[in-house]
């Protein structure tokens, strides 16, 4: 792709080669990096405690910040409320206009601050202090006022902010996220929790189907299973095949147990041999005897695993060797599984 023949430019930017701009972006995420770095290192037992207290959390957790550190704030709740723990986003303004009416004393606050100085998250402690709530500073100075009048004290600190002008919150917000990321992470291992739990918060998510969608869900059942009996043609085997639109029919012995499939390969490779008086022999010349079966409470996804490895693009369900249903490959793309 020719960038430069993509996009035109001002001429008020300053004189940068690309190698210069290439160099800034470097030193940025390396800062970045170094400064997350820094805080695994000094990660001690008030991480610990913190991750204990939020696990144990009968409320919810409320998270309050101002300005940038109020947008990590919201990731973070939304990473908290992913994994199960109740949590919500307040306003660190809003707060003190009537949202603290929101909070209850089983409920944890964590407030972040890189300052800790941030006049309208100070004006939420005396609530918190007086219900009861117990609150979790995120600041960078530990003897700031925030830190001074919390229960405990993550430092998330920097050396220094990673833009040219070390200024910005670049670094200091990073390692807030990453904070958040790790407590999350700490409160998966304290309530052991599993990939189904996680898929339960993300039903409508390509993760949620395939840890929630089973065979069953999605199958052909009923009238809309291809059946053919053992003693049938593989002209009424046609039949079955072209009306129900599986490529395939299920046969079945006279007890209705499952004895073999025949699909449209198969009748492709029975015509090359036989011609066309391949249609009056008996399906069990052409069939699939003892065919790769599954079981309808299996899960969707392991049902695609199977296709995909036998290269297969149909399953037969079954239950005390009866066929239940019958699901498709192309069913399984439709459902958002991949």
């Amino acid at each position: 792709m020719d960038i430069e023949g993509t996009f035109s430019f001002d001429g008020d930017s300053a004189a940068c080669s690309d190698e210069e701009l290439i160099r800034v972006g470097r030193e940025v995420l390396l800062e970045e990096a170094r400064a997350v770095e820094l805080l695994a290192e000094r990660m001690g037992r008030e991480f610990a405690v913190s991750a204990r207290l939020l696990a144990s959390c009968k409320g919810r957790v409320v998270i309050s910040g101002l300005g940038k550190s109020g947008l990590i704030g919201r990731k973070i709740a939304a990473t908290f409320a992913s994994l199960g723990l109740p949590a919500f986003f307040l306003h660190a303004t809003e707060g003190s206009h009537g949202d603290l009416g929101m909070v209850r004393p089983d409920d944890v606050g964590i407030f972040i601050s890189n300052s800790g100085e941030t006049a309208e998250l100070i004006a939420l402690l005396p609530y918190f202090r007086r219900i009861g709530a117990s609150v979790i500073a995120m600041t960078g100075k530990n003897s700031s006022t925030l830190a001074k009048n919390s229960d405990i004290v993550l430092d998330v600190g920097v050396p220094r902010e990673a833009d040219p002008l070390g200024l910005a919150p670049t670094s200091s917000t990073t390692v807030q996220v990453a904070a958040g990321d790790a407590l999350a992470s700490a409160f998966v291992k304290l309530r052991n929790l599993g990939p189904d739990d996680f898929a339960l918060f993300h039903p409508g998510g390509a993760l949620g189907r395939s840890l929630l969608l089973t065979v069953d869900d999605i199958m052909g059942r009923g009238e809309n299973m291809p059946i053919t009996k053992l003693d049938s043609t593989v002209k009424d085997a046609l039949f079955a095949i072209t009306s129900k639109g599986y490529g395939a029919t299920i046969v079945v012995n006279g007890d209705g147990e499952l004895c073999g499939i025949f699909t449209d390969g198969d009748l492709r490779r029975l015509m090359e041999t036989r011609g066309i008086n391949a249609l009056e022999l008996p399906v069990s010349e052409g069939m699939t005897a003892a065919p790769r079966v599954i079981e309808p409470q299996k899960l969707a996804s392991e049902a695609m695993r199977v296709m995909e490895k036998l290269e297969i693009s149909v399953l037969v369900a079954v239950d005390n060797k009866k066929p239940v249903g019958i699901v498709h490959l192309h069913e399984l793309l439709k459902a958002g599984l991949s």
